[in-house]
């Protein structure tokens, strides 16, 4: 019998994600109900004030009443978490997570007998902001989402999971968790870790605030923007994708040498070529 896609839901961390899923889940119709677990007391009563979900509610409720869990917590938490959520739920139960880091988090449960009833994704879409009032009504429209080792979930939470983000606006992507965490090293962790640098370096460099404020133009706001990220979500990222990371950094280190080393040197076209080869970027992102 074809299974139902309309579920009681329930959102571990009413953040952000956690937040905006709510109001999609709810805008496309795909909750029923939509429980909340969120343990910050002001996060909860906001959520409920801004009417994201419809109940808060213990982890425990949350896992007897939904049919459904989402894990949008940081992904350290995950780990600690995930495998306890998998001795509780039932069989018929669907569990997943939106972490930006794969691989940890599915090492924490792969050997679990209920291994098969969690989808491991990842919906590449964000801000730099925190909280259920960052909530956006229109996140993750035409964004890409990523299942990570479908073969290892059961077919009927594949499909519900699969459902559920196309219904929601977003295009679906299949990789191996090992793929997924080089690819987001380099496309999305060295983005965030450059802007932290860069806040760094102009704020250690230029002493008065005023002076960023009345000359930062649109490209400096919009490189140092992600340098306002939330460091509970961004600390366990790092961590966890240590390696990809460290071996991005490296080759992103070796490119502002050689920037570096042309500036010094006053070689006009080696400067002009790394510009050029970086032009390349829009035959990419358009």
């Amino acid at each position: 019998m074809k299974q139902s896609h309309k579920k009681n839901i329930a959102i571990i961390g009413v953040g952000l994600i956690g937040g905006s899923f709510a109001l999609r889940l709810h805008e496309k119709k795909l909750a029923a109900q939509i429980f909340g677990v969120e343990p910050a007391p002001e996060h909860a009563r906001q959520a409920l004030e801004l009417e994201l979900v419809d109940h808060i509610c213990t982890l425990d409720t949350a896992i007897r009443e939904a049919e459904v869990l989402i894990l949008t917590i940081p992904v350290n938490n995950i780990c600690d978490m995930l495998p306890g959520i998998m001795n509780k739920i039932r069989p018929d139960q669907i569990v997943l997570d939106a972490g930006s880091t794969k691989a940890s988090i599915i090492d924490s449960i792969r050997d679990h007998p209920k291994r098969k009833r969690f989808v491991a994704t990842h919906p590449m879409w964000g801000t730099e902001y925190s909280g259920p009032s960052a909530a956006v009504p229109h996140a993750f429209q035409s964004k890409s989402v990523v299942l990570c080792d479908k073969e290892d979930s059961d077919p009927d939470a594949i499909e519900w999971v699969e459902y559920m983000y196309t219904k929601i606006g977003m295009r679906l992507l299949a990789m191996s968790a090992q793929e997924h965490d080089l690819h987001t090293a380099y496309i999305s962790h060295i983005s965030h870790i450059t802007s932290f640098a860069l806040a760094n370096t102009v704020l250690a460099k230029e002493q008065q605030a005023n002076t960023i404020f009345e000359l930062a133009s649109s490209g400096f706001e919009s490189t140092v923007r992600l340098a306002k990220s939330n460091p509970g979500m961004w600390l366990p990222i790092l961590q966890q994708n240590k390696v990809n990371i460290i071996e991005v950094l490296e080759e992103h280190i070796t490119q502002l040498n050689a920037f570096k080393r042309a500036i010094e040197a006053e070689q006009t076209e080696e400067l002009l070529q790394l510009i050029l080869k970086a032009n390349q970027i829009k035959k990419i992102l358009k």
